[in-house]
């Protein structure tokens, strides 16, 4: 018996060239990023500051004995189509992240980046008290 194979025809795609994708508003990305920015303030007199620039706020560690060089705490920075926030704590001592709401946990890319569009001042005020627990972390485990 001969081997025969069947062939398929290919499947007509759908027409998709009226459909768009929503971008996010950019505009409201440097409101976004200054309260996320501040966030992160109360913590710079005890941390170093590493880039402060319209786009990116950056917090290191002072150096430290044991690692002999900064460790990072946390950033924020504005992307093309999200504002990031960036935490380390919760990257070294991901049980800080148990209690962590569906909605803000929605928002993580990774196991330390939180991306926003706009301020949701519920999500925000988690997140400061996240970020408060992850000092308390670091200053517990002396790297702050």
């Amino acid at each position: 018996m001969p081997w025969t194979f069947s062939r398929t025809e290919p499947q007509p795609q759908p027409d998709t060239s009226h459909v768009r994708i929503a971008m996010p508003d950019t505009t409201q990305f440097p409101v976004v990023f200054q309260r996320l920015k501040g966030l992160l303030e109360p913590y710079a007199p005890a941390l170093v500051v590493v880039t402060d620039t319209p786009e990116t706020y950056y917090l290191n560690t002072h150096a430290l004995d044991r690692h002999r060089k900064e460790v990072f705490f946390g950033a924020t920075q504005i992307k093309k189509t999200y504002v990031s926030y960036y935490l380390m704590p919760v990257y070294m001592f991901p049980d800080l992240l148990s209690d962590l709401s569906p909605r803000l946990r929605k928002r993580m890319q990774g196991k330390s980046c939180f991306n926003f569009t706009t301020v949701e001042d519920d999500l925000l005020a988690e997140l400061a008290q996240l970020t408060q627990r992850g000092a308390e972390r670091f200053r517990q485990e002396s790297l702050l």
